[in-house]
């Protein structure tokens, strides 16, 4: 069955340029310089820059690594990984307040010691410079299945201190994205020290108020807090077609899969519904399908002529797309560093630099613009 979804995804990516685009990128025009921070990477999934600029990543095989003076060095390899298709290593995030108390959290496709298969994980740990330590598990997502993909998943802190974290729907799209009592296709919601907040939207079977906090959704990738609003943003994976931008509501429903705009693989109808009282609209979709990953936006007046814009990967067309917004509306996109290979992730640090993750090259980053 693994095998025969893996054939439909390569089959449906070879069609995704015969579908007409409903708003086509443009080149953009003016060359963006860069430069490279590591390069001779595989797949770098999640990064975070450290107070003192220096750069931590994760590469999905298993391994964090830690990029100081342009020399990179291997500082930890977490247990019990489940490394099977899309799953591996995969986000790293810093607590708010890491200066002081050296904390970050992590994901990754977990497979305990003994057990059958695997299912996305969340995890804290403390980084003293040297080596990934004290690692502690906050959230194990069930059931441990042996499908491959759709583990999601990205990590971000709003400004009032909470930690929201993504799972895919794990390709059992019937029973987990409606389910709020069932992991899979979820953005949630903790404390920083991985408890359940108690105005959290939903209550578990078991009487707790569990850790969901939006639901309906099918493979997330892409996440960022905006900087004016404190809001949630995140982007998702359809099928064919119907790759999502949201605002994430607290409570929400977003539709995956009794509405979307995208198709089956093969190209079959999934449903005729684009909309339903109570679900949510997209802030914007993709058609054809630009395979969606990390997400950014930016903020700083490093890049002036890109502020307030939206940064976003493109896996299966190899591209960093720029999104223009004006009141939440996408009015222009423009393709940055086309042909490089496939963009896995984009972030600003706090000091506003934009680095790019590329895979099987590296990880560069923008040099500011030049006023």
């Amino acid at each position: 069955m693994v095998a025969k979804f893996y054939a439909l995804v390569m089959m449906s990516l070879l069609t995704l340029c015969k579908q007409k685009d409903l708003n086509p990128p443009s080149s953009e025009a003016a060359a963006v310089d860069f430069e490279w921070v590591v390069q001779e990477t595989n797949i770098p999934w999640g990064m975070a820059v450290l107070p003192d600029g220096s750069l931590l990543y994760t590469e999905k095989e298993g391994i964090f690594y830690h990029v100081s003076d342009g020399k990179k060095t291997e500082v930890g390899r977490p247990e019990e990984i489940y490394l099977r298709g899309q799953g591996g290593l995969l986000d790293i995030c810093l607590h708010p307040d890491f200066k002081n108390n050296k904390k970050l959290y992590f994901t990754m496709s977990r497979q305990p010691n003994g057990e059958k298969g695997g299912n996305t994980a969340l995890f804290s740990a403390e980084f003293d410079g040297k080596i990934i330590q004290n690692t502690k598990l906050l959230y194990q997502a069930t059931p441990l299945t042996t499908a491959g993909h759709h583990f999601g998943s990205r990590i971000v802190f709003d400004k009032k201190g909470y930690l929201y974290f993504t799972i895919g729907d794990r390709g059992d799209r019937d029973l987990n994205p409606q389910d709020v009592n069932r992991d899979g296709g979820k953005v949630y919601r903790l404390k920083d020290d991985g408890s359940v907040p108690a105005d959290n939207p939903f209550k578990g079977n078991d009487g707790k108020t569990n850790a969901v906090f939006s639901y309906g959704h099918r493979n997330l990738q892409g996440m960022f807090v905006h900087p004016e609003t404190d809001e949630v943003w995140t982007n998702e994976h359809g099928p064919k077609g119907g790759d999502e931008i949201n605002i994430i509501k607290k409570g929400a429903n977003y539709g995956w899969p009794v509405i979307t705009y995208g198709k089956e693989y093969s190209g079959l109808t999934i449903t005729e519904e684009t909309s339903r009282p109570g679900m949510e609209q997209p802030l914007y979709y993709w058609i054809p399908s630009i395979a969606p990953s990390g997400m950014c936006f930016v903020d700083a007046n490093v890049y002036p002529d890109w502020k307030g814009n939206v940064l976003v990967g493109s896996l299966v067309f190899e591209y960093l797309e720029r999104l223009e917004l004006k009141n939440n509306k996408v009015v222009a996109r423009h393709k940055l560093f086309e042909d490089m290979g496939r963009v896995r992730n984009v972030i600003t640090a706090p000091d506003g630099m934009i680095y790019v993750a590329i895979e099987n090259k590296g990880i560069l980053k923008i040099k500011p613009q030049k006023k």
